[in-house]
Order: C-alpha cells, then sequence, then structure tokens
C-alpha cells in the first residue's frame, strides 16, 4: 500500500492533503521572518547613506539650494577679467571686443560696419601715463588722485578736442558744397558779363514805370511794362512800395491816354494793386482814379476796356465806404444803369449786378457785426451807415433793371441775378410784386429748374445746383404772394 493510499478517506476517497500544507507553511515562517529583517535592515542603511540628487527632500530647500547654486555661478562669470589695454593713436582704430579703453580717448561707432573706433585726442594729457601700461594688466585707477578742477580742465579738453574734431568735418562738408554750387559774387560777375543784373522787386517796378512813363517807349514797349508790373502788384508789399514812390499815381494818369490798350492795361494795374489794400485804396481815392474809372465806363471805349476798368472799380469800392460815398456822389449808379442797359453789354450786366449785391450785402453784416461784437471803429461804423445805396437803387430804377436780367440765358447770371433780387426785396417788395413779367418770367424757371433738378435726383445728387437754384425762386415766390 502506497502512502498516497495511507491517507485515503476510506468513504470519500479524498487525499489527506491539509495536514501536510499547514506541516510546510510552519517550516517556512523562520525564513520569511529573516528575510523580512534583511529588507528592513537594508532600507535603514539606505536612508543613512543616501544621495542627495536621488533621494526625497523638500521642494521648497532643493529650489533654496539651486538659486544658492546658480548665484555662486553667477558670481563667478561677473568675477571681473583681466582686460587687455588698447593703445590708440591719432588716426582712427577699430575696437575688438573686451578690450580696454585708456580715459580720454576718442570713441565713435561706425555707423557702416557697426564697429566701436578709438583714436587719441589732439590734446590727450593721460597718454604720458599710459605709455607704461603694460599689454594685459588691469588698469589701476585712483580716483583719489584727480581733483574736481583736473575733472573739469579735462572735460573742457574733450569738448575742445570735438569742436576741432567737428570743425574739421564742417570744413570738409563745405569743400563738397562749393564744388557743387558757385558763390553769389562769382554768379553776380557772370551776369553782369552777360549784361544780366539781379533786381529786387522794388528795382524792378521802379524800372517798369520809368519805362511806361517814358517818351519814348514805343506802344508796344508801354504796354509789355504794364503787364509785367501787373505781375508784381498783386503782393500787398509790393503794392505799397509802388505807392511810395510815385508810381501809382504814374498808372492812374494812364487812365487818361488816348490809347485803349494803355487804358486798358492801366485800369488792370490798378485792380491789382487795390484789391484788399486800404492804404492804396485811399491813395487812389486822393489821386482821382475813381473819377477817372467811371469816365472811362460812360464814354465809348472798347469792351475788354470797359471789362478792366469795371474790374478796377469793384476793387476800389469793395470793403471801402468812403469810395462808396463818392462813387454815390459821382453818379456812379446811373454810369453803371447805362452800361448795363447799352446793347452787347450783357457781360458786364452780370459783374454789375454782382458788385451791387455785394456792397448790400457788405452794408449789412457790417451793422449787424458792429451791433454784435462792437469790434468795428465808430468811424468806419459812422461811414457805412453814411452809405445810402438801398434808397438810391431804388430811386434809380435798379429793383426793374434787375428784374429784368433774370432772363439772361446763362444759368450762372441767373444766380447772381436771383441772388440780389433776394438782397433787393425789402427794398423793392413793392415793385416786385406788381411787376407781371418777373413772375411769369419766374413761373417759367421754376418749371424749368423742377425737371433738371429731377435729373439730378435720377443721378444720386439730394442738393444739386439746379435743386439750389429751385429754391431760391421758391422762395422768391413764396416772398411775393
Amino acid at each position: 500500500m502506497s502512502a498516497r493510499q495511507v491517507f485515503e478517506d476510506s468513504d470519500t476517497k479524498r487525499p489527506l492533503t491539509m495536514p501536510h500544507q499547514g506541516l510546510l507553511l510552519f517550516r517556512m515562517a523562520p525564513l520569511c521572518m529573516l528575510l523580512g529583517m534583511l529588507m528592513v535592515s537594508c532600507f535603514n542603511f539606505c536612508l543613512c547613506h543616501k544621495n542627495s540628487e536621488f533621494a526625497l527632500t523638500n521642494p521648497e530647500k532643493s529650489s533654496t539650494k539651486e538659486t544658492e547654486r546658480k548665484e555662486t555661478i553667477a558670481e563667478e562669470e561677473l568675477e571681473p577679467k583681466i582686460l587687455e589695454v588698447f593703445h590708440p593713436t591719432h588716426e582712427w582704430q577699430a575696437l575688438r571686443p573686451g578690450q580696454a579703453v585708456p580715459a580720454g580717448s576718442h570713441v565713435r561707432l561706425n555707423l557702416q560696419t557697426g564697429a566701436r573706433e578709438v583714436k587719441l585726442q589732439d590734446e590727450d594729457k593721460f597718454q604720458t601715463n599710459l605709455k607704461g601700461s603694460k599689454k594685459g594688466k588691469r588698469l589701476d585707477i585712483n580716483t583719489n588722485t584727480y581733483t574736481s578742477q583736473d575733472l573739469k580742465d579735462a572735460l573742457a579738453k574733450f569738448k575742445e578736442g570735438a569742436e576741432m574734431e567737428n570743425s574739421k568735418e564742417d570744413q570738409e562738408r563745405q569743400a563738397k558744397v562749393k564744388q557743387l554750387f558757385r558763390p553769389i559774387e562769382e554768379l553776380k560777375k557772370d551776369f553782369e558779363e552777360l549784361n544780366v543784373v539781379i533786381e529786387t522787386d522794388m528795382q524792378i517796378m521802379v524800372r517798369l514805370i520809368n519805362k511806361f512813363n517814358s517818351s519814348s517807349s514805343s506802344l508796344e514797349e508801354k504796354i509789355a511794362a504794364l503787364f509785367d508790373l501787373e505781375y508784381y502788384v498783386h503782393q500787398m508789399d509790393n503794392a505799397q512800395d509802388l505807392l511810395s514812390f510815385g508810381g501809382l499815381q504814374v498808372v492812374i494818369n494812364g487812365l487818361n491816354s488816348t490809347e485803349p490798350l494803355v487804358k486798358e492795361y492801366a485800369a488792370f494795374v490798378l485792380g491789382a494793386a487795390f484789391s484788399s489794400n486800404p492804404k492804396v485804396q485811399v491813395e487812389a481815392i486822393e489821386g482821382g482814379a475813381l473819377q477817372k474809372l467811371l469816365v472811362i465806363l460812360a464814354t465809348e471805349q472798347p469792351l475788354t476796356t470797359k471789362k478792366k476798368a469795371l474790374f478796377a472799380l469793384c476793387s476800389l469800392l469793395r470793403h471801402f465806404p468812403y469810395a462808396q460815398q463818392q462813387f454815390l456822389k459821382l453818379g456812379g449808379l446811373q454810369v453803371l444803369r447805362s452800361l448795363v442797359q447799352e446793347k452787347g453789354m450783357e457781360v458786364l450786366a452780370v459783374r454789375v449786378v454782382t458788385l451791387l449785391y455785394d456792397l448790400v450785402t457788405e452794408k449789412m453784416f457790417a451793422e449787424e457785426d458792429a451791433e454784435l461784437t462792437q469790434d468795428m471803429s465808430p468811424e468806419r461804423l459812422q461811414q457805412y451807415r453814411q452809405v445810402h445805396l438801398l434808397p438810391s437803387l431804388q430811386e434809380q430804377g435798379w429793383c426793374e433793371i434787375t428784374a429784368h436780367l433774370l432772363a439772361l440765358p446763362e444759368h450762372d447770371a441767373r444766380e447772381k441775378v436771383l441772388q440780389t433780387l433776394g438782397a433787393l426785396l425789402a427794398t423793392c417788395w413793392d415793385r416786385f410784386h406788381q411787376d407781371t413779367q418777373l413772375h411769369k418770367t419766374l413761373g417759367t424757371l421754376q418749371a424749368e429748374y423742377q425737371a433738371l433738378a429731377a435729373l439730378e435726383l435720377q443721378e444720386g445728387e439730394d442738393e444739386g445746383y439746379f435743386q439750389e437754384l429751385l429754391d431760391s425762386i421758391n422762395s422768391l415766390l413764396m416772398e411775393l404772394r
């Protein structure tokens, strides 16, 4: 009988293994205890002899130690090195990185190469001290050996050296400029050899007046002199200079010439000189320019001559209330009325209407501004109040004359006439209200400009030119009802 059979239960035939297993565990228990004690001993040994790089440590302590280690390395890197002393000369030399520059040296940055360059000042007080410096040694400078006066003297010499350097550069630049341009003295000499004289505006105007006033000058020469003179007197200072040497009166006297061209160009010059120049305007009134211009407009003259005379008259009257008073006293409105009614003078009629509109609105705005701001002088305000323009226009029939000019075919002419009608509305309301021809003309123009304004609206212009004209016509019709 085998051992397995001895331990089998006779009824169940199951092997009897449990006692056998317990016996094995009992025998292995001492061995496990011995193995555990060995592991504990090894762990304690590792804790006692652990490596700081691999051990589990406090993060705050480790970061602190790491920071201290980096600072130590940075301090070692920032420790001053022994610099090589650079010995400059009186010529520019490139400075290599790591080289020390002696005190008082002139250092600059070359913008072309990007390198720093060094050279000695012309008067370098430290050069003799630096000759004995050996290459490869650190500069030993004791600041206590220099007084404040020594430092001031060194700074002064440094500035002197910089100024000398700048003066050399300036001289070089000036030499280059001289090569490109010639001195004015040489140019004057060349012009003198070529019979060309450099003149100021004053000298040119004197020469032109003398040429115009000379009896030996031909008609063409006189006209050319006046034509050139008009270019200069546009400037206010030149116009006053013309007055200073008597040239203005010479041109005013030219209005009496028997030659229409001389009258035309003399008026052209005067119109340019009068424009927005009160000093010249006053002298012109005293010199009789207003009377002479009215004579040209009242007599038979070419259209171009009258056009220039009217231009000069407008320049003389605008913003000059005293001249406006004299204009009314001399019968200026009658002269302009005859001019407008003259056949073939429709172009001048529009300019006359524009002048009247400007004079009416100028007086009205001047009086309003004087009441609101009180900036105008009492004398000038009194002069404007003495200009009785609106009553004179009503008395001399300008209400009807202006209304009849509305029949002109040009849109620009109609615009100016409509403006003048609006300015005269308060004075001429009775005349306008009774003028059936004016109502008929306004109705016709209303229909015409309604169609033109509709075309503008189709093209995307909400407030076009024709719509503005239509609004002016509608406003007049509403006021006259």
